[in-house]
């Protein structure tokens, strides 16, 4: 029988009474009571403002003092101690207004030998701890509900500063101005974005540990998956000249349901510590069904790296932990990709395991659960590589294309690739955008690069809808499907060639020389040599308006807006920009950052909507925010900081 332990107050100024109450709660089956006792008004408050008992027993008559006075002057100290008031005689008036002031309870002395006595100690004692139960869970809420508070403005005021120190060290790499000081401009962009990963990388932790990570499950097809994540490592992997290679079991699922953003997160980490330390020879990917679970599929990567001893191996999956050797070598990293990645699998359901000797190399296996259903369609896996050489030279290329892809790391790799070749470079996240671009600026694009699987309207429906506006230049397909037959099929949809996954540097620029030499008329020469812009004409007269408070994050947009061929204004607070605009309706665009001094950039943009209704509102922020609610309050997207040049782009094109 589990024994309940619990403080008591007996204030009495009898001793009799005390004994005899005393003696009582000795006999309590179940109870063992640790017994304080009070003959005096000072020492009963003095221990009852402490809030140190679970019950308080008060005799109802105290010298010259009542049990309701008592009750009242405990309760104008901060007592919350539960008080079952006794008398020596019953009075149900006296019951009702010792209840009313509030006594837990009212007992004549005389019950104390009797089951109601032994009975109200029992519910008193119980309510205690239903009380101190939801006390507690209150605090806990409270305090998680403050952390998350606090992370968010951790958030915000990492992500401003950060804002104009990547979107400064931007402009000027752009600008003639960093000839003398590329090399270190470089350095500052490289390390602040170094920075901003560290930052994402403690949001998501914290996000796991306060179990607040939602999974966005979708269907994905393995294959453009796949090459999508190895096209993104193939740069660096060649800057060390590792072989990065690809191996798949014979047949594999080809549609896969998961969450792509956190799967990929998942092998990018993985992939990203294989090449980091990993000096010579080679680091693979593989894709196979766990011969444990056959009902798992299972990611492998694997290096010939340095390893890691095994006494070590536990601690690697531990947040802020690094190999000695790793430390001694002061490799760039705080530790957290291994300790996210193992929550993330731990959260889709799957495992993750370790096999690595020192100074032979790692394997990192990833095993997720496979609905049955998933397992019918079963089909090779083909994801060519190609090599690709640091710095290798390729002559330069006039035209301005548009490029479209949704991930944005495939989007900016294919971007810097055409930018290397001299190309002007427009983007679109899916095939809609596409089509907004080519309707704004037909004319001006020589050729499209894009991607066929894409969400909002992927590659196939919008190479239809382009022909339809009669546009006649060339498209050109991404694909990581390099199966026998689809090229006939993009080709019969309007594509007028087909680019692999992983992207082949060489083969890129050969396709593009190629088609863009096709382009001889005197509009498309004239549209090859127009400046660098990555708005369209119509948007070039538009103003925007920047709300936000952090006067060098401020300046840095209005800079980077206008770099982009935007008028800008700016205004530091929601009064400020509630002024500019009863005076000034011209504005296209408002920019609004969430955390203002005076209000809410939500709130002001559900006020803006109702007078500016042709306004497009756009909201700045250093932390994540539903789509629900910018909807709501006729927000069109949201921007996480820190703002730049791309991101920019990518809204006004």
């Amino acid at each position: 029988m589990e024994v309940k332990s619990a403080r008591i107050l007996i204030v009495e100024d009898d001793e009799d009474d005390y004994i005899l109450t005393r003696d009582q709660l000795d006999k309590l089956e179940g109870h063992q009571f640790e017994i304080d006792w009070a003959t005096n008004l000072t020492n009963a408050l003095d221990q009852l403002k402490r809030n140190i008992h679970e019950i308080c027993l008060l005799d109802y008559r105290l010298g010259a003092y009542t049990g309701i006075d008592v009750l009242n002057k405990a309760q104008a100290l901060g007592s919350e101690v539960p008080i079952i008031m006794l008398t020596g005689q019953s009075d149900d008036a006296l019951d009702r207004l010792a209840l009313k002031a509030g006594a837990a309870d009212f007992l004549v002395k005389g019950d104390i030998t009797n089951s109601r006595f032994a009975r109200a100690i029992r519910y008193a004692i119980a309510r205690g701890e239903i009380e101190k139960a939801r006390q507690q869970s209150l605090d806990a809420e409270i305090e998680s509900r403050s952390k998350d508070r606090f992370i968010a403005h951790l958030s915000h005021e990492l992500r401003t500063p950060l804002t104009s120190i990547l979107g400064y060290t931007e402009l000027l790499l752009h600008s003639d101005k960093a000839n003398d000081a590329s090399k270190e401009l470089s350095t500052i962009l490289n390390n602040g974005k170094h920075l901003l990963s560290l930052l994402n990388d403690i949001l998501d932790l914290s996000k796991i540990a306060a179990g607040k990570l939602q999974l966005k499950p979708a269907e994905v097809e393995l294959s453009s998956f796949v090459g999508d994540i190895l096209t993104l490592m193939q740069m660096p992997a060649a800057e060390k000249n590792l072989h990065l290679n690809f191996i798949a079991s014979p047949l594999i699922p080809s549609v896969i349901k998961v969450d792509p953003t956190r799967l990929r997160q998942i092998i990018i980490n993985l992939l990203f510590n294989a090449i980091k330390f990993t000096d010579a020879g080679e680091v693979s990917l593989t894709v196979d069904f766990d011969p444990n679970h056959p009902e798992h599929i299972r990611f492998i990567v694997s290096d010939t790296g340095i390893g890691i001893a095994a006494k070590e191996i536990d601690s690697i999956f531990i947040p802020f932990q690094q190999l000695e050797e790793v430390a001694l070598k002061k490799e760039q990293g705080a530790g957290l990709g291994l300790a996210i990645s193992t929550e993330l699998v731990r959260c889709m359901e799957g495992n993750i395991t370790v096999e690595s000797e020192l100074g032979k190399g790692s394997k990192f296996m990833v095993s997720l659960p496979l609905p049955t259903a998933y397992h019918a369609n079963l089909k090779p896996l083909e994801v060519k590589i190609f090599d690709q050489h640091s710095g290798e030279k390729y002559g330069p290329l006039k035209g301005k294309i548009l490029i479209v892809d949704d991930l944005p790391d495939i989007r900016n790799l294919v971007g810097e690739m055409c930018r290397s070749y001299g190309l002007e470079v427009v983007f679109a996240a899916d095939g809609r955008q596409a089509l907004e671009a080519l309707q704004n600026a037909s004319h001006d694009f020589d050729l499209v690069v894009m991607d066929i699987h894409m969400p909002v309207m992927d590659g196939r429906k919008a190479i239809v809808e382009i022909r339809k506006l009669g546009f006649s230049k060339p498209v050109l397909s991404l694909t990581a499907a390099n199966m026998k037959g689809v090229d006939i099929e993009l080709a019969a949809l309007g594509f007028d060639d087909v680019i692999g996954k992983p992207i082949d540097q060489t083969l890129l620029h050969k396709k593009l020389k190629q088609y863009l030499q096709q382009n001889t008329s005197v509009e498309q020469t004239a549209a090859a040599k127009t400046t660098n812009s990555n708005i369209t004409d119509c948007l070039a007269n538009s103003q925007v308006l920047v709300v936000e408070d952090d006067a060098d994050a401020s300046d840095v947009i209005v800079l980077l807006l206008d770099s982009l061929g935007l008028k800008a204004d700016s205004a530091a607070s929601c009064e400020m920009c509630l002024d500019i605009l009863s005076k000034n309706h011209q504005f296209s665009h408002i920019l609004l950052d969430k955390n203002l001094p005076d209000g809410d950039g939500i709130k002001l943009a559900n006020q803006i909507r109702v007078s500016h209704p042709s306004c497009e509102l756009i909201v700045i922020s250093g932390e994540e925010i539903d789509d629900d609610v910018l909807s709501q309050n006729g927000v069109s997207c949201a921007l996480l900081k820190p703002i730049n040049m791309q991101q920019l782009s990518d809204i006004f094109s």
